[in-house]
């Protein structure tokens, strides 16, 4: 089942990013000292009272034309209308109601998506008084933060998980794999699609921007149940600005979601974007198997016989945090390596729900151990007692040791190395929680 999506949309300096990262910090999620991990991360997990969901940074996302304030402000409002399932619209209390702010709302109020009107910077008992202004937008009980310190943020998330919609269950079977088709547009995602179930049943053009509405596909290959998650479907009637497009980052994270196995397309003419990573980051956070799909392999220019190798090679740096990920060279237009993506996707699919017995993992753990022994800290030695597997899809372990801090990150990617060498784990990425020996009793 996916996750609600939340968008913070507002003109700029109302503090929206301030809002994102403070509630980011209720549950900030390990982000790897690795190269290629991007930084300028737009979307968050989130939970509050037991819901989980995705908020998005609106102001994140890159626009073509920055400087027209109003029009990125109707670009973010129009999106957030269409892809998230609750919208926050922060609004400046200090600086009072604008011309911006009221075109906006008069946006968002023809929507059918609940709307919470977050009025920022309402940090003293004058200030709350301003918050009454802004009654004036239509858009309900405006809600009083100041996100710099957190003052009324739980009242807000009050707001935004009661606003959540009740979904339905999923259309999908126990057994059936189901795999999210994402990338940027034109990069050939809906001709992969179409290639895969052997009929045009997606819309394919070469125009960006084409394909916006998320179409469910099941098919048989080798008689294995698959569930086809393509970011694709009719433009919807009307022109659209194309910089909006660049907001199909919400699609994508939101099949990514309701995948077992994510195929991230890319187009071998133009290689990986910032945007490319960013999805492929969210991916990697959700603990879904990947693959990357390079398109248009075709019309590649001076291959030989090494051109793979280099192409793969720039990718892993760029990409540093997708290193476990297969790389597939195709081209979906002659029809190269396309019918090698469902078994590529059975096998991810097999390494996501692998197991590995507490007894063989341990004896790892000696081997690992006596190879590279573990690190001291001020005269304390970090000692491993033992390790054991706590959950699958992905693939979870428990390593209990004397003392948690004592556990360098670069120990604990040795230890995860040593067992991709082992065991496989091609495809998906691999979560190692480290705990006290006083924690195994919580185990």
């Amino acid at each position: 089942m996916s996750k609600p999506i939340v968008a913070i949309v507002g003109r700029p300096n109302v503090g929206k990013s301030t809002l994102f990262n403070q509630i980011g910090k209720r549950r900030v999620s390990i982000v790897d000292d690795m190269p290629g991990v991007t930084r300028d991360r737009i979307y968050m997990e989130a939970e509050w009272l037991s819901h989980s969901f995705t908020m998005i940074d609106t102001g994140g996302i890159e626009f073509e034309d920055a400087d027209h304030i109003l029009k990125s402000m109707r670009q973010q409002a129009i999106v957030a209308m269409e892809e998230a399932d609750v919208i926050v619209f922060v609004v400046d209390g200090r600086a009072g109601l604008t011309t911006a702010d009221e075109e906006v709302a008069r946006i968002l109020r023809n929507t059918k998506k609940p709307v919470i009107l977050a009025v920022n910077k309402v940090d003293s008992p004058q200030q709350e008084a301003g918050v009454y202004e802004f009654y004036g937008l239509g858009l309900g009980d405006p809600v009083g933060i100041a996100a710099s310190n957190s003052l009324g943020l739980g009242d807000l998330l009050d707001a935004v998980v009661a606003a959540f919609p009740e979904h339905d269950n999923e259309d999908k079977e126990t057994d059936e794999i189901s795999i999210a088709v994402i990338g940027r547009p034109n990069v050939g995602k809906s001709s992969i699609v179409n290639s895969l179930i052997g009929e045009n049943r997606v819309i394919v053009s070469n125009v960006p921007g084409t394909t916006r509405d998320a179409i469910d596909t099941h098919f048989v290959a080798d008689d294995i149940k698959f569930m086809l998650i393509d970011t694709a479907g009719m433009r919807r009637k009307g022109r659209i600005d194309e910089a909006v497009e660049r907001y199909s980052v919400m699609r994508s994270l939101r099949a990514v979601d309701r995948a077992d196995v994510v195929l991230m397309v890319i187009s071998a003419e133009e290689g990986i974007t910032e945007q490319d990573k960013k999805i492929a980051g969210y991916a990697h956070d959700s603990g879904k198997g990947v693959i990357i799909v390079v398109n248009k392999w075709d019309i590649y220019p001076d291959k030989d016989d090494k051109s793979t190798l280099r192409f793969t090679e720039e990718l892993r740096d760029e990409i540093g945090f997708l290193q476990y990920a297969p790389v597939l060279y195709t081209s979906a237009l002659t029809g190269q390596r396309i019918q090698r993506i469902t078994e590529l996707v059975k096998y991810v699919a097999d390494q996501q729900s692998m197991r590995i017995q507490t007894s063989v993992l341990n004896e790892l753990i000696r081997d690992a151990v006596s190879v590279n022994p573990p690190p001291s800290h001020r005269g304390k030695q970090l000692k491993i007692f033992f390790m054991t597997q706590a959950d699958i899809q992905p693939p979870k372990f428990i390593v209990f040791v004397n003392d948690p801090e004592l556990m360098h990150f670069s120990y604990l990617r040795f230890l995860e190395n040593r067992l991709r060498e082992s065991f496989g784990f091609e495809g998906t990425p691999l979560k190692l929680i480290v705990r006290g020996r006083k924690d195994e009793e919580d185990y």
